[in-house]
């Protein structure tokens, strides 16, 4: 499968925190060929399995979270819509944002106020506005919007994905979603090949709002081993070279205390054998990702972090280089072929 139409095809679902079932759907559709089963948990999550037919084969578990960051209505406002964020989302950024309101039977448009510039207080321009000050505009009566947007209705940027430049992709959702593609054409590339581990996907959901799927899938799952695949900041001018990796030029590897030393070596080796492009990504302390639930889970997972490099971050336009994702796809298929491969031979 074509992984750059892939990611594209995931992200244009709408699959904020705690309304990620659309995207479950999806992914269930996509790895089916490639698994022996799917199944989505308590909690939300899907987790497919490959088994390798080995007697007391290990488990190693592929994790991406599927949600995106959101919105979701809190009240009304004569004809307009109070809202509260799920999960992290800079509030300058909002003021004429165009989102979609997750209703049924369709989705309705709408848009978050602002105030022009010509009817400003002096100084006001320069300010953040309070989220609680800001509201969304979905051009109904006050009557007509709480009948067709009940309290609790979920929303997401209104933007889909498309190409920026001769290699890039560009639009909202791109974290984790293009992670979780990774992990779909992953699976694609070890289909034929004998592995010597059961490969478990964990399509986690609620990862924005504290790694909420990843606690209770890696404890049903309870992998021997553990990849997490997210996204991490690519340099832009604007930004500190030394809290960021370089773009195109390579999935990053995270090295440090929350990941095993020995995973993470080994993956080196893959990339290194087959001459695959990477980068080292240094992490002193918490990732910020499943990787740090996973690792800590029942009595400690050996756990390792790849990470596709993102400019702007959890807004409408994140963006990737294809060779970023292309690289992680392939070095974690070199990594899965050897492990345990030559115990179990």
């Amino acid at each position: 499968m074509d992984l750059k139409k892939l990611i594209c095809d995931l992200s244009s679902i709408s699959g904020p925190s705690g309304f990620e079932s659309p995207v479950a759907r999806r992914a269930a559709e996509l790895l089916t060929p490639y698994t022996d089963e799917c199944r989505v948990d308590a909690m939300g999550n899907l987790i497919a399995v490959r088994r390798c037919g080995v007697p007391g084969a290990k488990t190693l578990m592929l994790d991406a979270h599927m949600d995106e960051i959101g919105f979701i209505v809190t009240g009304y406002d004569k004809g307009f819509l109070r809202f509260g964020m799920l999960g992290g989302i800079d509030p300058r950024m909002l003021p004429a944002r165009e989102l979609m309101l997750l209703t049924e039977p369709e989705p309705i448009f709408g848009v978050i106020d602002t105030l022009p510039p010509h009817v400003m207080e002096s100084g006001d321009s320069d300010k953040t506005i309070d989220v609680k000050k800001l509201c969304i505009d979905v051009g109904l009566s006050e009557e007509e919007v709480k009948k067709r947007v009940p309290l609790g209705t979920p929303a997401v940027f209104a933007s889909g994905c498309r190409e920026l430049g001769e290699s890039a992709v560009c639009g909202k959702s791109l974290d984790d979603r293009a992670c979780l593609a990774v992990i779909i054409k992953t699976m694609e590339l070890l289909s034929g090949c004998k592995l010597g581990v059961d490969v478990v996907c964990l399509a986690a959901v609620q990862e924005e709002l504290g790694l909420r799927g990843a606690v209770t899938g890696a404890y049903t799952v309870a992998p021997d081993y553990a990849v997490t695949l997210d996204v991490t900041h690519a340099w832009t001018p604007d930004a500190k070279k030394t809290e960021t990796v370089g773009f195109g030029k390579g999935a990053a590897i995270a090295v440090g205390p929350n990941m095993n030393r020995a995973m993470t070596e080994g993956i080196i080796a893959a990339a290194k054998e087959r001459e695959l492009p990477y980068q080292l990504e240094v992490i002193p302390g918490q990732s910020g990702t499943n990787a740090w639930a996973i690792q800590t889970s029942r009595s400690g997972v050996a756990t390792a972090l790849i990470s596709i490099p993102v400019k702007y971050m959890h807004t409408p336009v994140e963006t990737l280089d294809m060779a970023d994702a292309k690289s992680a796809a392939d070095i974690l298929a070199a990594y899965i072929t050897q492990l345990e491969a030559e115990k179990n031979a």
